[in-house]
């Protein structure tokens, strides 16, 4: 138990020793006058400003916004994937029918929807999260249906052997047959949350991490403007993180 629990803890240490070490060369160069810290500031530079911005809580309100967008447009777009993915699986005709459909939408940048999400949504937060949703719903049912198509073949024929229901069936063998898949999806799909809504926030909103970091550019406040670009490379770690030790407790089957 203990030399487990050691070697969880080493793979942890390991797993943040290139984000340290890139901070630590970064601010090593400047500080060795490779790089204009007027347009590049070091690290040190980025943490006194995210410190002060913190202090007047500008900084928080703005990740609590972006958060928020992110997290409802997340949960909207991945469970209808999610489902949908099983059925196409499962279904020969669902599958005929929403192929097509995905394989001519999921190539459009989902950036490029905003236009017309701003029409039918406002400049308020619905259209965020709708652009989120869409992005989200695209890898999260590809990455569903791969996983429950490649389920093999004796699991399917050993649960209708045993008259196992439609319902037995979606549950009990085609999702948790393909939850690791499942995973990977979710796992693309919320980077590409934080990617299209981010970029979304530059020019359709006053508030979240991509108004702040559009904002000090404008204002060439690069430090604020590396604030929020770091917040979200440190939001996408932690988050990175958490899915990691909810893949492991929600499939402990996977291996290493």
């Amino acid at each position: 138990m203990n030399i487990e629990m050691s070697s969880k803890t080493r793979e942890r240490l390991l797993y943040l020793i290139s984000p340290v070490a890139f901070l630590v060369i970064w601010q090593i160069l400047l500080m060795a006058g490779i790089g204009d810290r007027r347009f590049v500031p070091a690290p040190s530079d980025i943490a006194r400003r995210f410190i002060t911005l913190a202090g007047t809580g500008e900084l928080e309100w703005h990740v609590g916004v972006t958060l928020y967008r992110v997290f409802l447009g997340y949960i909207i777009g991945a469970v209808p994937a999610v489902a949908v993915g099983l059925l196409m699986a499962m279904f020969k005709p669902v599958r005929i029918m929403v192929d097509p459909l995905i394989a001519a939408l999921f190539p459009i940048p989902k950036i490029a929807l905003m236009p017309l999400l701003l029409l039918a949504f406002g400049f308020g937060d619905a259209s965020k999260v709708a652009l989120v949703a869409i992005a989200v719903f695209f890898p999260v049912v590809v990455n569903t249906y791969v996983g429950a198509a490649n389920i093999e073949r004796i699991y399917w024929d050993v649960a209708k052997n045993y008259g196992a229901s439609q319902t037995v069936m979606f549950t009990r063998i085609v999702f948790f047959g393909a939850l690791p898949t499942i995973f990977a999806g979710l796992r693309i799909a919320l980077a590409v949350s934080f990617i299209v809504l981010v970029a979304s926030e530059f020019v359709a909103t006053k508030s979240g991490i991509g108004y702040l970091i559009w904002n000090s550019w404008e204002l060439l406040q690069v430090d604020v403007m590396f604030v929020g670009i770091v917040t979200i490379g440190i939001l996408g770690l932690i988050t990175s993180v958490l899915f990691q030790e909810i893949e492991r407790k929600a499939v402990p089957w996977k291996t290493e």
